[in-house]
């Protein structure tokens, strides 16, 4: 970042010393132990020595680093450290600051978030306090800065404490004539210390370099659209170095392995979760009019582990020009202005959004007491809400066997909610309900309308969820993008982590608040105004309508062609004809997507025949694969059932962890490979056994469907890791075997379906 830093100032804004000339001041605002500064004070030290200055370099640099190196650091114990730093460089440079003089390093205890402007201080315990306060803020308000660089903290709930700190994190929700911003991303600290280095540089000095490693969400997130419109207008050049490395949401390395952050320290931390880039803000100057119109370039580091992408930063300074490697883009302002590659289809604003085709759609259910509200075991869940609803045992009785019912919070009372459903009597038979809990995952919920028994119970959304209505999951923009499908379908009450992002679900039909005439509810179709009459003049109705856009979500070349799209906004539908359908060919093409969006229906749910798949006599490169098999080649019996190689286990409250398991990964048999011939381009050459413990697995379960991922879970794997028997409490029941081979069946047939000439339809 530094040399960045250096090469900008002599290149970009005409300054052939570098940091090391006599108008530049530089500011790391959160220096921390001074890792920045020291580096910085190396480059001047080097600038300086290309000067040819010989003996009088010594003399410059002393007079340069306490007068235009400047670092504010907040917390005491770095405070100290990073002034000792800054002293044992300079002394190793042979400039050391006297012992006795006035002179000292320029880092200063202060917040770097106010004091800019002037206002009437409030006196301080200490007078060396106030002095220190008062040298911070003659920084602040007297010196021309022109380069701020370093590492702001991020911190997503900070909050704001101060009248500067809030205006700060208000200056980006203001747009001009992209969209608003949306979400609490710009509470995060790190918006604060750009807004500040922004009004110091393009505001204040008029020009300079910005220079920060932050967290990499205002790239492309709904709440920067301000933010990144802003800097557009402010900023001369705009340069993105996007470092990866979001543990978040498990991102992967273009070659399949694991994206560890840039902090990553092999065998010694895993450094931070959220992904990172280095972004180098440059204004020069001069007249608007003369600003370059590549105004913004961006370049991935996406290397997988911390040192390779470390090398690749470093092996880039080698180029000769500061634009070397860079990609230009051109944000698009209908999708927030995004700051990094946007892949979308020509025709994506002239589709419907999923919301304009069905209008209505609800929030999953929240219980976030899942360990008491859901089970895989229908008699476990009505032994467990019987007990809570039995008078006879006291509050601390429940307490001691069931914790987390009874553990109160600021929005749950658990005593005042025990008592007002114990008032009410008994638990209410009709909320036993099935819940998709997961993809390929349906469990037991215990529904309970009254009180806060569940944290978001949804009351609106369980009287549509009813025989013969059909939802799908959806999600308003994508968090992990869009290489995996987010929609499921289900007849069952969704919970809000079916897809991990947040699952909002839209039904075909609705329950009207009036009754039918032979009895029963009025039900009518979840459609728009414009959905209805499009549909009306193609011929299709409102399920004709949600297979089509569950094929359309499932096909990978849609994700493809509108991976920044779906990152951004709501996931755009191509309907043949909208609004009109008046479109030559419209009901053949949509036809045949409702077809195949009947057989995606019929693969996606558990349960449902499907001919040759999940039921007999079965396709024969489906009968291969995920087949219950033992060590011993005998049949399975007794402890085969228990699923005890490891992969999953208790972590902090209700959550489960996954675990490593047992998985062995091969070449497929000679047999396998000839059963399977035809499937093979589709399904890979390497497959997996997959062990339930030291002597059961499943016997030939392929690469990609192992490793094949819906709404954001690994499925195979995340279903196995909730029946561990450590997590589980018992071993599998054969249905239970079944369901994971079926399951793995199913996902191959999927994966066959949509690939382009190799599918076998299912009859």
């Amino acid at each position: 970042m530094v040399s960045r830093v250096d090469k900008a100032l002599k290149d970009y804004l005409g300054i052939p010393e570098g940091l090391a000339g006599e108008n530049v001041y530089v500011l790391d605002p959160c220096c921390g132990t001074g890792a920045y500064l020291v580096e910085v004070l190396r480059r001047i030290a080097c600038n300086l020595e290309e000067q040819g200055l010989g003996a009088l370099a010594g003399a410059e640099f002393r007079r340069a680093a306490p007068e235009r190196v400047f670092g504010f650091e907040i917390m005491p114990a770095p405070f100290v450290v990073a002034n000792l730093q800054v002293g044992l460089t300079m002394q190793n440079l042979d400039a050391g600051l006297a012992d006795d003089g006035p002179q000292r390093a320029g880092v200063f205890l202060t917040n770097a978030l106010t004091g800019w402007e002037p206002h009437e201080n409030k006196p301080l315990p200490f007078p060396e306090l106030e002095e220190e306060r008062d040298r911070a803020e003659r920084v602040k308000r007297e010196t021309p800065i022109l380069v701020i660089l370093g590492n702001p903290p991020y911190n997503g709930f900070a909050g704001v404490a101060v009248d500067d700190e809030r205006e700060l994190s208000k200056a980006y929700r203001t747009t001009k004539r992209v969209r608003k911003a949306k979400g609490q991303g710009l509470n995060d600290l790190y918006v604060r210390s750009f807004r500040m280095a922004e009004r110091r540089i393009a505001e204040e000095t008029g020009q300079g370099v910005v220079c920060f490693i932050s967290n990499y969400s205002w790239l492309d997130g709904l709440s920067f659209t301000g933010m990144r419109e802003r800097y557009l207008e402010a900023y001369d050049a705009i340069r993105i170095d996007n470092l990866h490395g979001d543990r978040r949401i498990s991102e992967y390395a273009p070659d399949g392995r694991t994206s560890e952050t840039v902090f990553a320290v092999r065998g010694q931390s895993p450094g931070i979760k959220v992904g990172t880039s280095i972004v180098l803000l440059s204004k020069s100057g001069t007249n608007v009019d003369t600003r370059p119109k590549a105004r913004v370039r961006y370049r991935d580091f996406d290397q997988a582990t911390a040192q390779e992408r470390r090398r690749a930063l470093l092996d880039s300074l080698e180029s000769g020009s500061i634009d070397a490697g860079y990609s230009i883009l051109a944000p698009n302002l209908r999708l927030g202005l995004p700051f990094k590659p946007t892949a979308v289809s020509p025709d994506w604003f002239a589709w419907p959004a999923l919301p304009d085709l069905f209008p209505v759609y609800y929030p999953g259910v929240k219980t976030s007491r899942d360990g008491f509200l859901v089970d895989i075991d229908i008699d476990r869940l009505r032994a467990r809400v019987g007990e809570y609803f039995n008078p006879v045992l006291s509050h601390e009785e429940i307490a001691k066997r069931y914790p987390k019912v009874m553990k109160s919070t600021a929005r749950f009372d658990a005593r005042a909610v025990r008592n007002a459903l114990l008032k009410r009597g008994g638990p209410d038979e009709s909320g036993f309900v099935r819940f998709a809990y997961r993809p390929f995952d349906n469990r037991w919920l215990y529904w309970e309308k009254d009180g806060l028994l569940l944290d978001r119970p949804r009351p609106d959304y369980k009287p549509h969820v009813f025989e013969g209505n059909v939802w799908l999951s959806a999600a308003q923009h994508l968090r992990k993008g869009a290489d995996e499908p987010q929609a499921w379908r289900t007849e069952h009450i969704g919970s809000l982590h079916l897809i991990e992002r947040g699952a909002l679900m839209f039904p075909a039909w609705l329950r009207s608040e009036g009754f039918a005439m032979g009895g029963g509810s009025e039900v009518s179709a979840n459609l728009s105004a414009s959905a209805t009459r499009c549909l009306s003049r193609l011929g299709l109705g409102v399920k004709d309508l949600f297979h089509h856009v569950l094929a359309t979500l499932h096909d990978p070349r849609y994700r493809k062609s509108n991976a920044g799209a779906l990152r951004m906004e709501w996931p755009r539908i191509p309907l043949p004809g909208w609004p009109d359908g008046e479109v030559d060919g419209a009901p053949e093409e949509l036809a045949r997507s409702v077809a195949r969006g009947r057989e995606l229906a019929a693969l996606l749910a558990p349960g449902t025949p499907v001919h040759g798949v999940a039921q007999g006599p079965l396709r024969p490169e489906i009968a291969a694969i995920a087949v219950p098999s033992t060590l011993r080649g005998k049949n399975m019996e007794a402890d085969d059932f228990a699923v005890t190689a490891g992969w999953g286990l208790f972590g902090a409250g209700d959550a489960i962890m996954p675990g490593q398991g047992r998985l062995v990964k091969r070449t497929y048999s000679r047999t396998e490979s000839a059963v399977l011939s035809d499937a093979l381009p589709t399904l890979g050459d390497s497959t997996f056994d997959v062990y339930l413990n030291d002597e059961a697995c499943w016997r030939n379960v392929p690469a990609c469907v192992w490793e094949y991922r819906l709404g954001g879970y690994q499925v195979l794997k995340k279903w196995l890791s909730y029946r561990s028997k450590k997590v589980l409490g018992r071993g599998l029941r054969l249905r239970e075997v079944l369901h994971f081979t079926q399951t793995a069946r199913r996902i191959a047939a999927l994966l066959l379906t949509l690939s382009d000439g190799t599918a076998r339809k299912s009859q």
